[in-house]
């Protein structure tokens, strides 16, 4: 199985995450920070508007929300589209991008969600192995 340096050589991409000074570093962390993974999983069930999205990405606040958004509409991962109501109307959605970085992620998340059993039973075995410290 070829190394993730080996395919990105293959592949001869312009950019490198392992890289100090790599601009794909802040992309990743944008997605895959709490914040903006359950985001991106969330706006992959289809448009919300802002409060409809944070009621689905239960505990995150307003202010984390809207800096989550601002992110990942600047990277090209979200487009928020503003109608001219009265009150205004604001929706987010993904662009294509988005929708194909989300479905990645969202393979992460049914993956982590159909483990957690053995997640907890390794958790739970670490745990009893460990004598406390004080």
């Amino acid at each position: 199985m070829a190394t993730t340096r080996e395919r990105t050589q293959e592949q001869e991409l312009p950019f490198d995450v392992f890289s100090r000074g790599c601009p794909s570093r802040g992309t990743l962390e944008h997605v895959t920070g709490r914040w903006g993974a359950l985001t991106l999983g969330a706006l992959s069930e289809g448009s919300l508007r802002f409060n409809e999205l944070r009621r689905r990405v239960d505990g995150v606040s307003e202010k984390m929300l809207a800096q989550t958004l601002h992110a990942l509409e600047r990277d090209g991962l979200v487009l928020r589209e503003a109608q001219p109501t009265n009150p205004p109307r604001v929706d987010y959605e993904l662009t294509s991008l988005g929708r194909e970085v989300a479905g990645r992620l969202m393979a992460l998340i049914q993956c982590l969600e159909g483990r957690m059993d053995e997640v907890l039973a390794s958790r739970e075995r670490y745990d009893s192995g460990r004598t406390p410290t004080g």
